[in-house]
């Protein structure tokens, strides 16, 4: 066994249970799978995120979405690590019960008159947040007629050169901080992830678009942004959850497209990510979201084993 794997094993529940499953190949029926499943699901650190978004409908306004700390990276977080609707029922009742009549279910939020909002609170949304609820939904195997209305409604908002900054209908004159006619990386980013839920949209022709976006604009690094989001410095930093745009969120989400796979240009950024494994092919955290404090990879001193077995499994699914 490879020594990092040892390592792995050795940490809190939650990096077991996904070692196990993903880097081990281990069946969910297995006894240790099952046992630490439930070791995980009563971690203190897990339950307090269970509780926080079992009160989905008192969630607070989200004003910028690379906030860490909003129900919303929570809930995502939750089902990546496999947390099962069963346990989240009080969330998952809301958040169904906020459908807008395009199909995308919503979050509170409030988009400035700068950007062509109202300033005013309501339950709404935007594809910086929507593909990422839809995302969670799916990977909990919520796929029924209403999560796949709000999927097909994000997926026909493809444009050239990729995904647009786009929002509901009720949110009128909505622009982005960026050129109107620029793509939105972050936007293209997750919109892959959720499309990387639906098998037959993983080779779409929206998912080719939507990769080839990103890809061009790794040839662009450290040249052009498109509204917030360059790639330089800070990109390339392991920076976990996954919530804005970086170098694990990138090629955890390119990687799980197998077209994407022989691309050049993946296999350079997966080189730079790989190439910041210390000795025993451990990975630190270069940055961090200080909202997630009491996590093992709120820190920066030492190596995280949930960075470590997000790079692993990123190299695993490139033969490497």
């Amino acid at each position: 066994m490879k020594a990092y794997l040892d390592w792995l094993l050795e940490g809190p529940a939650f990096v077991r249970y996904s070692t196990l499953l993903d880097l081990m190949d281990k069946p969910a029926d297995d006894k240790e799978v099952k046992s630490t499943y439930k070791e995980m699901v009563a971690d203190p650190l897990v339950q307090d995120l269970i509780t926080e978004v079992s009160d989905w409908e008192n969630q607070y306004t989200i004003t910028r979405h690379n906030d860490a700390a909003h129900p919303l990276h929570k809930f995502v977080f939750l089902a990546d690590i496999g947390v099962r609707k069963e346990a989240m029922k009080p969330a998952l009742d809301s958040i169904l019960s906020h459908q807008s009549p395009e199909g995308p279910f919503q979050i509170k939020i409030v988009i400035p008159k700068a950007f062509g909002g109202d300033d005013v609170p309501r339950w709404d949304w935007v594809a910086t947040d929507a593909p990422l609820l839809l995302y969670a939904l799916l990977r909990l195997g919520v796929r029924s007629k209403k999560v796949m209305k709000g999927v097909e409604h994000i997926r026909s908002r493809i444009a050239d050169p990729g995904y647009p900054c786009f929002a509901s209908a009720t949110m009128g004159n909505f622009k982005g901080p960026g050129k109107k006619s620029d793509p939105c990386p972050y936007a293209n980013l997750i919109i892959l992830r959720m499309m990387s839920q639906v098998p037959e949209l993983t080779d779409s022709t929206e998912a080719v678009r939507a990769a080839e976006m990103l890809l061009g604009h790794w040839e662009l690094r450290g040249k052009r942004k498109f509204f917030l989001f360059g790639i330089g410095r800070d990109f390339a930093k392991p920076k976990v959850p996954r919530i804005w745009y970086d170098i694990i969120h990138y090629t955890d989400t390119l990687t799980r497209l197998p077209f994407t796979r022989e691309d050049r240009r993946l296999k350079e950024v997966v080189t730079m990510l790989r190439d910041q494994a210390d000795s025993d092919g451990r990975f630190a955290c270069k940055s961090i979201w200080t909202k997630w404090k009491g996590w093992e990879f709120c820190q920066k001193k030492e190596p995280s084993r949930w960075v470590t077995f997000l790079a692993h499994r990123i190299f695993k699914r490139m033969g490497i």
